[in-house]
């Protein structure tokens, strides 16, 4: 019996049936477990968030050897490589995109002035500050249903998710508006499974070798690059999609905003991919003109801004 260690979410856990269906379904037990995340639930992100919140007791309870291989979510799992572990597969990608789910069915544009958009995610917030100045946006937290159960009660007048989450949970019906990628830029990963292994794992590598998508994880690679080349973390106000325009070719979009939703700097690139080698050094000419555009700064910005919500948090 192999066992995959997964977040126990609902969500992590339709996620990781995703994977054992992908696998044959045979002979593979899900083992649900807590991240610090999960326990942090009612904490802002951008105070407690760090690389590795939603994954690093599922990688230690895989370099124990208590689990064989773990699933998470790409966007979550951070760039710097663990020791002992690699990335043994990614799977074909589920749609990137965001979505708002709002009271009333309304769109970002027909949201009145004030109202409460609830979001963790500082890309988020930028980018919906970006379209809409008077917007209030408010911390919230939960796990996705319990999301959208705040938005239908009134707490919040509308809040944004990956349209991904919400296809695997079927809940699409729930959904206001579908953002056009280059619109509100996803985070990097954003739509991706990841299945993590032991890197002396040979056996478990030749198993889930079969449900790696190879297009999807050279374009999440890309993804991944940019976030580490502009050292972002998890919480950085950077959105990046990398697609196939054409076979054999890549196009990668960059977006780093500032926290009060201006200025917003964008890089886009095209170029012939033959490896994932390639998306990297593509990703590297998309980092390259965003940093010389200023991305440094709102970066900075960023992180003064994230402590100052810590500082905020330790008064209170």
């Amino acid at each position: 019996m192999i066992r995959l260690g997964t977040r126990g979410s609902t969500l992590a856990l339709a996620q990781a049936r995703s994977v054992v269906a992908a696998l044959g379904g045979d002979g593979v037990e899900i083992v649900p477990m807590r991240t610090e995340g999960d326990r942090l639930a009612e904490a802002r992100l951008a105070v407690v968030g760090g690389k590795g919140l939603f994954v690093r007791e599922i990688e230690e309870a895989l370099l124990r050897g208590d689990i064989d291989l773990a699933v998470h979510s790409l966007k979550d799992l951070p760039t710097d490589p663990v020791e002992g572990l690699a990335l043994g597969a990614v799977l074909d990608r589920e749609d990137p995109r965001e979505v708002l789910v709002s009271r009333g069915g309304r769109t970002l544009r027909a949201l009145p002035s004030g109202a409460r958009v609830g979001t963790s995610s500082l890309r988020r917030r930028s980018q919906v500050l970006a379209i809409r100045a008077d917007l209030s946006i408010v911390d919230i937290r939960g796990n996705v249903p319990t999301r959208i159960d705040k938005v239908e009660r009134g707490d919040y007048d509308a809040t944004l998710l990956a349209r991904a989450g919400l296809r695997r949970l079927e809940l699409t019906d729930r959904v206001s508006e579908v953002f056009d990628a280059d619109v509100i830029v996803p985070a990097p990963g954003q739509g991706a499974l990841a299945v993590q292994i032991r890197a002396d794992d040979p056996e478990t590598h030749a198993l889930v070798h079969a449900i790696d998508h190879g297009p999807t994880r050279w374009s999440t690679a890309a993804e991944r690059a940019l976030l580490a080349f502009l050292e972002g973390g998890c919480q950085a106000p950077l959105g990046a999609l990398a697609s196939w325009d054409a076979p054999g070719r890549l196009r990668i979009l960059g977006v780093v905003a500032s926290v009060t939703g201006s200025p917003v700097i964008r890089a886009v690139e095209h170029g012939p991919v033959a490896a994932e080698a390639d998306a990297i050094e593509l990703a590297a000419v998309v980092a390259a003109r965003l940093q010389a555009d200023g991305a440094a700064g709102l970066m900075r910005e960023a992180r003064r801004h994230v402590a100052e919500l810590a500082g905020a948090a330790e008064e209170a």
